[in-house]
């Protein structure tokens, strides 16, 4: 028997005299968003779950899995849990009885339970619907990590729309992720590698993305320095990654202030999610928000919910007789305090959450330079992230400099001294970055 505990919560498999408890809660909890009957839907999944998991009716069920929560030995939840055959699980559903909700954390261990088995069954995903009326689970949904993929309008129920959520169960960052860097186009460096990438990338999905289109792309950012919309002026990033170009992003401010990438292209995952969340800091004093025309990868989409975007549009033969194009759009939250988002690798992603590390080292790129003590950082790692808070940023001309002041091991936990904390440091940036100066980042949880 499946079983885990936090304090006096007890998870359990359920047994045949549960099936009370589950239709009756069910039946209460889905009335008011949900058409249908609830009990016979209880009976068929709790069968199911008695019968080994095995589903009957079910076309991509592979099994059918019921939990119980219990507080001293009463039952005060449920979850269910479907296998699939595509390598996902699916909550459906999670409920907590009304008289244990909030009070004990009963629907954190009931997901937490649901995360950790559909990990055994080698589920790279676990997804669930939410009535957009139900929204204390939504938020519930969204605090533990999951993302809002979509809306179904009167989906289950006239009146009532549905959204689909989903949590990536399998996080492959590491500490050997490449070390790419967003940083300004420059024209003499980057031109010839940045026009291979958009030609590659883009041609067949975009008629008239051509060498003229290219030129006059790097034209429009030569007239940057004009700062007007009328003169459509470009605004050009670049993604980095050992001297190479991986990525390169055009941006152009419209009127009305909202900014269109195009293009945005990228020749590795790490490359797109790198210039997905650094444009955000990048672009925010052009508008209020950024807008992407692209034929996206099933990876591309992830990224982009991941990251807060969202489907705006679907252009069918827009760009070309036979693709499809997306338009995908991001709004920048300017009320109040912004939380900035930072890339960093896993392991100084879990030093810095288990407090072993301290200082995060950067350097001066434009978005570097703009941090300020006080500010909200959000860290971002494969599908992980956390937020934490700036105490202090001190700069220096070098990392020599900054090593002879500052304790390494804050910075390169993992490294056996300062010298070899210096190698990863310059591994990492080489000397024209380093040239741009050092920001020690002080931070706190």
């Amino acid at each position: 028997m499946t079983e885990s505990s936090v304090s006096d919560i007890v998870v359990r498999e359920a047994i045949a005299s549960d099936f009370s408890f589950v239709s009756d809660l069910m039946v209460r909890a889905l009335t008011p968003f949900y058409d249908g009957d609830h009990r016979a839907h209880a009976r068929r999944i709790f069968d199911a779950h008695m019968a080994g998991g095995i589903d009957r009716v079910g076309q991509f069920s592979s099994g059918q899995h019921m939990f119980i929560a219990e507080v001293s030995g009463q039952p005060a939840g449920i979850v269910h849990v479907v296998n699939k055959k595509q390598g996902t699980a699916k909550i459906s559903p999670l409920i907590v009885d009304t008289v244990y909700r909030v009070r004990l954390g009963i629907g954190s261990t009931l997901l937490k339970h649901a995360e950790d088995f559909a990990r055994s069954l080698g589920a790279r995903q676990l997804y669930c619907t939410v009535a957009s009326p139900n929204q204390k689970a939504l938020q519930f949904f969204l605090r533990k990590g999951f993302r809002i993929t979509g809306t179904a309008h009167n989906h289950y129920k006239m009146g009532i729309d549905e959204h689909m959520l989903y949590k990536q169960l399998v996080d492959e960052a590491g500490f050997d992720s490449p070390n790419i860097s967003v940083v300004p186009f420059d024209e003499s460096l980057h031109a010839d590698s940045a026009r291979a990438l958009i030609l590659s990338q883009m041609s067949g999905n975009f008629n008239g993305v051509d060498d003229d289109w290219v030129d006059a792309l790097f034209a429009g950012y030569r007239r940057r320095e004009l700062g007007d919309v009328n003169a459509k002026f470009k605004i050009i990033f670049v993604a980095e990654c050992d001297g190479k170009v991986v990525g390169a992003a055009g941006a152009t401010p419209k009127k009305g202030q909202p900014i269109k990438l195009m293009p945005l292209v990228a020749s590795s995952e790490e490359a797109f999610e790198a210039l997905v969340i650094d444009l955000q800091g990048l672009l925010e004093d052009y508008g209020h928000k950024l807008y992407v025309h692209l034929v996206p990868e099933p990876w591309q989409v992830a990224c982009l919910q991941r990251h807060g975007w969202t489907l705006e549009g679907v252009f069918p033969g827009g760009y070309a007789p036979n693709s499809v194009v997306q338009q995908w759009g991001l709004n920048f939250n300017k009320e109040g305090a912004t939380v900035r988002k930072m890339r960093i690798k896993r392991p100084y992603y879990d030093a810095i959450m288990s407090g072993r590390k301290t200082l995060e080292v950067r350097v001066g790129y434009n978005s570097i330079k703009r941090l300020k003590a006080g500010q909200l950082l959000q860290l971002e790692t494969g599908h992980t992230s956390g937020v934490v808070r700036i105490r202090s940023i001190r700069i220096y001309n070098n990392f020599a400099d900054m090593l002879a002041t500052e304790s390494w091991q804050q910075i390169v936990p993992q490294a056996r001294d300062a010298e070899e904390a210096l190698h990863l440091l310059r591994k990492i940036y080489p000397a024209r970055k380093e040239h741009l100066g050092v920001h020690v980042i002080e931070i706190e949880k």
